[in-house]
């Protein structure tokens, strides 16, 4: 797997139009400023000036201008002892702001609303913080059941469907470290109890893409999840559906698996995720 990258945009390499405000509404100089951001952010190392000019289509004097008024709001710096132009720490704290736990819960709702639609099941979105799963926010099933837990409570990790698809993505050394702060509750005679058989499902998980909690939290109900990653290739957060083990049926699982890993996969695109490598 690799990196799933948001649709780029095409380089000018001419002016778009005279004067500051183009056809379309746009303030060009506003386009121009985060257009340079955007392109020195698909490159650690930065560029020098005239590599960025060529990269955008700008012409050197109108990209030095631009970089200079952004470096004042710190969402640039420059590194004297490269002449290299990097991303600065502001535009890092915007960025950051998006990922947080309310603002990506927002930002998936739609995403929850479609899932939920094309399941008839109900669409959950949790999150790691603080060292616990918290619940960010579910689009309720139109059908009648039972919420294991509510939006902002706690979710055990061993025995959720969203926890298990998040320790897939962990190192052995991080589900152990999480095996040993939250144990292996027994919350119903489907729970998983031995670090050994968890280790297995996770590595089930794995292979299939997908992760299942067939009636571990809560007897009657069933859960199917997979994982969102970051930019980094970390995992950000997990969504899943849940309903009755009378819908969630064995006949339905690898479809709703795939449901949940199409969107996954969406919302890992939209806050510019990159899939880990797998070796």
């Amino acid at each position: 797997m690799g990196k799933i990258t948001m649709k780029s945009r095409v380089p000018r390499t001419g002016e778009r139009q005279t004067g500051s405000v183009a056809r379309d509404g746009a303030v060009q100089s506003v386009d121009r400023a985060l257009q340079i951001i955007e392109t020195l952010a698909e490159d650690g190392e930065g560029y020098r000036l005239t590599d960025l000019a060529i990269r955008t289509g700008l012409s050197p004097s109108t990209t030095h201008r631009l970089l200079t008024t952004l470096e004042q709001r710190r969402f640039v710096q420059f590194d004297r002892a490269s002449s290299r132009w990097r991303i600065g720490a502001t535009s890092y704290l915007v960025g950051a702001t998006f990922m947080k736990p309310g603002c990506f819960a927002t930002q998936a709702l739609p995403y929850l609303r479609k899932l939920r639609d094309q399941t008839q099941e109900t669409a959950n979105l949790a999150a790691v913080n603080d060292g616990s799963l918290i619940v960010l926010t579910r689009v309720e099933s139109r059908e009648l059941m039972r919420s294991v837990s509510r939006v902002g409570g706690r979710v055990s990790m061993a025995t959720s469907g969203l926890g298990k698809a998040l320790l897939s993505a962990y190192s052995e050394a991080e589900v152990f470290a999480v095996i040993r702060r939250e144990g292996l509750p027994r919350l119903t005679s489907k729970s998983i109890v031995r670090p050994g058989d968890l280790c297995k499902s996770l590595h089930d998980i794995r292979q299939r893409g997908y992760s299942v909690d067939d009636e571990e939290a809560q007897i009657g109900l069933r859960c199917v999840s997979a994982v969102i990653y970051d930019g980094l290739g970390e995992p950000h957060a997990a969504i899943s559906v849940s309903g009755k083990t009378s819908r969630v049926s064995d006949e339905r699982l690898a479809l709703l698996g795939k449901a949940v890993q199409e969107a996954a996969l969406e919302l890992t695109s939209v806050i510019g995720g990159v899939l880990p490598q797998r070796s």
